[in-house]
Parts: structure tokens; C-alpha cells; sequence
């Protein structure tokens, strides 16, 4: 699938760019997007789950994964590490199923200590900036990633219930009007337009 960035930079390419989608359909995945997002939000306890049984899934496809490369490895020393690796991926994995509610408390917990110590670390950056550099807005988004962390960790674990699918939904809405004004930008372009014409 093409990305919004590859996108972007086939128009900025000029003529000759023939792998551009057609505006229509680059407008319909924004309207799916928008909607889901909007569904997402409308049941966020549902859009939490969701997301929590995702990543549990994603955790088992790693660990197996990683259970196929212990086999590759030569020594016994990381082989034992890589198969031990791989069953605790898959045993997390596992837990999700068995347990969303724990796994929406412990990733809830590990986004806002992330998103805190992502904000010490930008900040830290901005303010290490020569005087000259623009690092006006590094430091914005320090201090606003610094609140979010700081509100997501000072109402746990009550907001593990519904932070995971907020998060979750407005990333949708984002995506999705994201794609909207990429599909009026490529209806509008001239590139699209003597494509269409010939």
C-alpha cells in the first residue's frame, strides 16, 4: 500500500509519476478511517480491548518468530536465550487473551512512563539547542507530551479502561482526515489531471 509521504513526494517528483492512486480511493480510505475512528470513539472500553488483543497477537507472532531464529543461532547459550525470549513473548501474548483488563492496566502504566520520559528527553534536547536553532517547538512538544504522560499516570489504572481506545480512535480521526486532504490535494493536481485527460 502506498504511504502518505510516498504520496507527497511522487507529487513533488513532477510529471511522469503514472503510480499515483486515483483521488477516489485515496478519499474512501480517509472516510473509513474517519468512520472507525469515530466508532472508536463512540465505544472506547470496545476500542480498548480491540487494541489490547492486537497487540497480544502481535506479541505471539514475535515470539514465535523469535522461536524460529533461536534455531538458526549456533551456540547453546543464545539459542537458550532466543527460545526463552520467544516463549515469554508468547506467553505475554497468551496473557492478553486470557486477562485484557491487566494488559489495558500494564500498557496504560508503560504509554504514560513513555510519553514522560519522551518529554524529559525532548525537552532536555530543546534546551541543549544553540540559542540560533528554532527549538521553540521541540520544547512545546516536550511540555505537552510531559502533561499527557503526567495526566495518564496521575488517573491510573482507573483510565486503563478507556485511554487505550481514545488513543486509539483519535489516531484514526487523525489518519484519516490526513488521507481526506491528500485526496483533494491529488485531485487537484496538475499531474492527476493531464493523467486523466490523455
Amino acid at each position: 500500500m502506498t504511504s502518505s509521504s510516498d504520496i507527497v513526494r511522487q507529487l513533488r517528483a513532477g510529471p511522469g509519476t503514472a503510480s499515483l492512486p486515483k483521488w477516489g480511493s485515496v478519499f474512501a480510505l480517509g472516510v473509513v478511517y474517519l468512520i472507525t475512528g469515530f466508532v472508536a470513539l463512540g465505544s472506547v472500553a470496545l476500542a480498548t480491548v480491540a487494541s489490547v488483543l492486537l497487540v497480544g497477537v502481535m506479541m505471539i507472532v514475535a515470539g514465535v518468530a523469535e522461536m524460529i531464529n533461536a534455531f538458526q543461532v549456533k551456540t547453546w547459550g543464545k539459542f537458550l536465550l532466543c527460545a526463552l525470549l520467544g516463549a515469554l513473548y508468547i506467553v505475554a501474548g497468551l496473557v492478553t487473551f486470557d486477562n485484557p483488563t491487566l494488559a489495558a492496566v500494564l500498557l496504560t502504566l508503560a504509554l504514560g512512563v513513555s510519553l514522560v520520559a519522551a518529554s524529559i528527553m525532548r525537552l532536555i534536547l530543546a534546551f541543549s539547542m544553540k540559542r540560533a536553532t528554532p527549538r521553540f517547538w521541540l520544547a512545546i512538544s516536550g511540555v505537552v507530551t510531559l502533561l499527557v504522560g503526567s495526566l495518564i499516570l496521575a488517573s491510573w489504572p482507573i483510565n486503563s479502561v478507556y485511554i487505550l481506545g481514545l488513543f486509539l480512535g483519535v489516531d484514526l480521526i487523525v489518519a484519516g482526515a490526513s488521507w481526506i486532504g491528500i485526496s483533494f490535494g491529488l485531485r487537484h493536481s496538475p499531474i492527476v489531471k493531464a493523467r486523466s485527460s490523455t
